[in-house]
Formats: C-alpha cells, sequence, structure tokens
C-alpha cells in the first residue's frame, strides 16, 4: 500500500492533538476535541476544518467555460466569472455519479473545479480525453490548501485576518494574503454560513494561523472530518461513496436541481432525462429514529418485517437532534409518511421518514 499523502497542515493538527483517519488517499484529522464538541462549535461559533484531501483541477483554454458546461450536469450558463455552482460528472452510458463537486467560474476560459479526493485522478481523466484542441485540464490536487471556516462568527474571524466578507451564497473573490492570493468562497458542507479559502501550500501555516488567532475571539474550534460527516448529514447532503456514485443517478439521489435539462448536452443526458420521465425506482429519503437506535450505513430498511426498501446509506447520532438520522436509498413504493424498519444489530428499530434538511439551514443567511 502506498504511503498516504499529507495535509502541508498535518504538523499543526499533530500539535493540536488530532486523532487521523485515511480520506481518500489522504491522513486527515477526524477529531481533535471530540465529534460532538466539533459540532456544537459550528452550530453556535465557528470551526475550521482542513479539507487540502478535496481534489482541484483547472480546465483552461478558449472555450474551456463551454467544453465543462458541455459535460458536466449543471447549467454553467446562468452564472457567471466569480460564482461558483454544485454540478454532477456523470457516466455518459449510465447517467450513474462518477462525483459531485464544485465549479468556480473565473471567465470563459478558466473553470476550477473542486471534485473529492478518491475521484480526482478519474475527472481529470475523463474530462481530459473529451478535451477539444486548445483546452487543457490539469490536476492541481496537492498544489493548493483549501480550509473550511464555518458557522455563525466565520464572517467576523475572516474580517479580522483582512479578507472580505458578506458577498452572496455561492460566489467568490480573490483577496491578497502577504505575497499571495487567496480565493474567498461562501460556500460549505455544514448548512451554517460559511466560507472555503483555497490557497497555496507555500501559505497553508501562515493562513492556519492567522485564522486561529483571529478566532480565538470568537471560539474558533478546530474540526476534524468526523464533525463534517454529522453536521453534513443533518443538512442531507450527498457523500460520494455511500449516498451517490456510480450506481446512482441524480434522479435517484434528489440531485435534479444539480442538472441543466434544458441544456443540448452534459454527459448521461439521454438516460437520465429517460429515467426522469418514468420516474426513478429508487430515491434516497431521510429517516428520523423513533427512539434510541443510531443507524449505520448498509443496514436494511423495511417497509414490514417481510417487506424490505432498501438500506441506509449514510447514518449517524445527530448531536442537534440528539437521536439517530440516516439517508437511505429506498423504493419509490413507500408513502414519503410512512413509518419504516431499520435492522439494527438484529433488532427492527422504527424511523420516521422526514423531509430534508434534519435541521434548519442558515447557509444562505445575507
Amino acid at each position: 500500500m502506498s504511503e498516504l499523502l499529507r495535509s502541508p497542515l498535518h504538523d499543526r493538527h499533530e500539535a493540536l492533538g488530532a486523532k487521523f483517519a485515511e480520506f481518500g488517499g489522504w491522513s486527515m484529522p477526524l477529531e481533535y476535541a471530540g465529534v460532538v464538541a466539533e459540532h456544537h462549535a459550528v452550530r453556535s461559533a465557528v470551526g475550521i476544518f482542513d479539507v487540502s484531501h478535496l481534489g482541484k483541477a483547472e480546465v483552461r483554454g478558449p472555450g474551456a467555460a463551454a467544453f465543462v458546461d458541455a459535460t458536466l450536469s449543471n447549467d454553467l450558463a446562468r452564472i457567471g466569472p466569480g460564482q461558483a455552482q454544485y454540478t454532477l460528472c456523470c457516466d455518459d452510458a449510465t447517467g450513474g455519479i462518477v462525483d459531485d463537486l464544485i465549479a468556480y467560474h473565473r471567465g470563459e476560459e478558466s473553470v476550477f473545479l473542486i471534485p473529492n479526493a478518491a475521484n480526482t485522478a478519474e475527472v481529470v481523466r475523463r474530462l481530459q480525453a473529451a478535451a477539444p484542441d486548445g483546452v487543457e485540464v490539469e490536476n492541481q490536487h496537492r498544489d493548493h490548501v483549501v480550509l473550511a471556516v464555518q458557522g455563525p462568527s466565520s464572517d467576523e474571524v475572516l474580517a479580522a485576518v483582512g479578507f472580505p466578507v458578506g458577498h452572496d451564497y455561492m460566489s467568490f473573490v480573490e483577496a491578497p494574503f502577504g505575497e499571495s492570493r487567496v480565493v474567498v468562497c461562501r460556500t460549505g458542507y455544514t448548512g451554517e454560513r460559511g466560507y472555503e479559502l483555497v490557497a497555496p501550500n507555500d501559505v497553508a501555516v501562515a493562513l492556519w494561523d492567522s485564522l486561529m488567532a483571529a478566532g480565538a475571539a470568537y471560539g474558533i474550534a478546530p474540526c476534524g472530518l468526523g464533525s463534517r460527516d454529522t453536521l453534513r448529514t443533518e443538512m442531507g447532503y450527498p457523500l460520494h461513496g455511500q449516498d451517490i456514485s456510480l450506481d446512482v443517478t441524480p434522479n435517484e439521489a434528489r440531485l435534479g436541481w444539480a442538472v441543466g435539462w434544458r441544456k443540448e448536452a452534459f454527459w448521461g443526458r439521454d438516460v437520465l432525462v429517460a429515467e426522469k420521465e418514468r420516474g426513478p425506482r429508487r430515491r434516497l429519503f431521510a429517516l428520523e429514529s423513533t427512539g434510541r437506535a443510531i443507524p449505520r450505513p448498509h443496514m436494511s430498511v423495511s417497509l414490514t418485517p417481510d417487506v424490505l426498501l432498501g438500506e441506509v446509506t449514510s447514518g449517524t447520532f445527530s448531536p442537534t437532534l440528539r437521536k439517530g438520522i440516516a439517508l437511505a436509498l429506498l423504493s419509490t413504493v413507500v408513502n414519503p409518511e410512512a413509518q419504516v424498519g431499520v435492522d439494527v444489530r438484529g433488532r427492527r428499530e422504527l424511523f420516521q421518514i422526514v423531509k430534508l434538511p434534519f435541521v434548519d439551514s442558515s447557509v444562505r443567511d445575507a
């Protein structure tokens, strides 16, 4: 097995007592003070995540934006330079989700992409194979640090460092930091107001230290990927490799809002349009425990003890609700207001199908 990649901030995480785990080929912080404490810090104050394991790639050259628009699912023409967009890379033959990613629209000749760590090479490979003459797709996976500052006090922390704040949700600006430039984007994976910062590796330590120092007055907490998972599950945000995959389509994942259905071309268009018209056989549903049970991925879900509906894709304890919650890929025959059973260690525990998100979101607050 090849050695795991490390963030340029690995030594900082070690000094803070982080517990590490493997994520997409990287050794990344799982937790520091504990998942629940870090979760509450983000919901009530502010947390900082090192998510440098996320992929980075640039599509550049004449017609770069048009090329991205003709391959990835969302309608890039609906946004302009300085805006970001959630989009999907789908398989052209099956419509399955190769990856979900964020596209930063820099202009007609440059789109910066942030895919998931484990899928970066495959997304880049597919784009490179399809790129027309003059359009270059470069894998920059190890060239940048990515920090997520999330929570109600995120504006105050960034402003104290000198970064611009208050721009619209899913928009970004470039700001000076020392002799470098940092991309400051109002995005995140927690459901809270927040920002993601993309910077060259050589300023990673100085950027982390500045944010931690500025955030001390606001109760900033270093947060690992454990709390990132509980936070995103409370929002119903899908995780590739669990809730979405090559075996799951956007229609099944309730991600049709990230598909430009009126576009003439994108990978998987024909099969996805046909599936949308006839209706998918299964969809992602949100489940909330009626008791004390905590669901986990791959636990079976049934309508009655003899009628299997599907299985849990993401399951956890919600620190906000103090109960078990789950995303589950279930047959569409189920009533969207039904109670279902989840097989938790051999016991059939009752869960209620509910609407997402599990908790109120402030991510779009002005």
